[in-house]
């Protein structure tokens, strides 16, 4: 007799009907681009310049071409990004609004950038003369560091990159059409370091100006700072964070877009004083159900969040337990119980009482852009409300 004519050993588990779930579902983490688009309008209202929506790091994990077509039929203007990689990508992309690149090495391909109308951030002098060179007739915004020590020309040096600007300008070799800066504690309203930083952007402007250059885009602030301080606006803000619900304001203004679930894929029932997972660093204290769900730390659910983090399971908060391992994490499902195929709310807008992005930065020790960016190509994504 064939195999094929026997049933199946073991019975196989079926969805609860009416669920929508089944054992074939996967982690999946969603977007809600509609959410995106409330928050740009939101930004877009507060300020009385433009919007250039930043989709670095593929939109925070969000999709950047997805993202930025959203941004820009909600009230964005312009678009940002980090290397000349992503810039590109939202070329390929079909995306042609104009495209800001900040963060590039000497050496990068300018030409090419040039060729499809990227804009170009210009740090140094010798930034400013590798694209000039290369690239002639680029579009650029002079970077200034107003007191992050990082990216950006310094003060000592700015006057001398502004001269030299000009007069790569007076030969047709660059458009001078932008200066930009950033704040460093702009997420707390009043801050010292706030009032210094916008000091020294409007001295950079001055500096700019008496050398004979008249950029149209001056953009200091970044989320916060247009959330929190309407004296860094100039006439453009850059926003990123806001445009995927991260309100550093604290005044909960922004509409999460992410929400992460996934289905139990294990169940078991265990005495008092089971241990769980590496380092058995939870041990049950009753008997209880344990559940299991195929999500660990490889697709971004920090491991600092270990027996710290909730999920949330059929209507209720239930907490995750002993450590979360690289592909999976284990949840005390109590006396309740589950079935095989429930589908868990990770984390989502916290309107039907699921753990929020926020409350799982909380857990972890860190910040919510961590968490976002961190999230890997192993879930499954999806798209809701808004266009894609």
């Amino acid at each position: 007799m064939l195999a094929g004519d026997h049933a199946p050993f073991f019975p196989v588990p079926k969805a609860e009907k009416g669920s929508g779930t089944s054992l074939a579902s996967r982690p999946t983490l969603t977007v809600d681009l509609s959410a995106v688009g409330a928050n740009t309008r939101h930004l877009s209202r507060i300020t009385q310049g433009e919007v250039m929506a930043v989709v670095k790091a593929d939109a925070f994990g969000h999709g950047a071409a997805q993202v930025a077509r959203t941004a820009l039929a909600h009230g964005a203007t312009r678009l940002g990004v980090t290397s000349l990689a992503e810039a590109l990508a939202l070329r390929a992309e079909r995306v042609y609004a104009p495209v800001l690149s900040w963060l590039n090495p000497v050496d990068a391909d300018w030409a090419r950038a040039v060729r499809v109308g990227v804009e170009l951030a210009v740090p140094s002098l010798e930034h400013l003369a590798a694209i000039a060179t290369l690239a002639p007739g680029a579009t650029v915004h002079l970077h200034l560091d107003c007191g992050m020590a990082r990216d950006g020309a310094e003060p000592a040096l700015w006057p001398a990159l502004c001269a030299a600007a000009r007069r790569a300008e007076q030969l047709g070799l660059v458009r001078v059409a932008g200066l930009m800066g950033h704040l460093s504690c702009a997420d707390v309203p009043g801050d010292a370091s706030s009032t210094i930083g916008r000091a020294t952007f409007d001295w950079g402007v001055r500096v700019a100006r008496d050398a004979g250059l008249d950029p149209a885009h001056r953009h200091l602030a970044a989320t916060a700072a247009t959330l929190n301080d309407p004296l860094s606006h100039h006439t453009t803000v850059r926003v990123g964070a806001g445009l995927f619900g991260i309100d550093p304001s604290g005044a909960g203004r922004m509409r999460p877009t992410l929400t992460l679930t996934a289905p139990l894929i294990g169940l078991r029932r265990v005495g008092a004083g089971t241990a769980v997972g590496y380092g058995q660093t939870w041990t049950a204290p009753t008997t209880t159900q344990l559940g299991l769900i195929g999500v660990g730390y490889a697709d971004g659910l920090p491991r600092s969040a270990s027996n710290r983090a909730q999920v949330l399971v059929r209507g209720v908060r239930r907490p995750l337990v002993g450590k979360i391992s690289m592909d999976m994490a284990v949840i005390d499902l109590g006396e309740e119980g589950a079935r095989m195929g429930d589908v868990v709310t990770v984390f989502g807008p916290g309107a039907a009482g699921e753990p929020t992005v926020a409350e799982w930065a909380s857990w972890a020790g860190t910040i919510e852009h961590e968490i976002m960016t961190g999230l890997g190509p192993r879930l499954a994504r999806a798209r809701s409300g808004g266009r894609s």
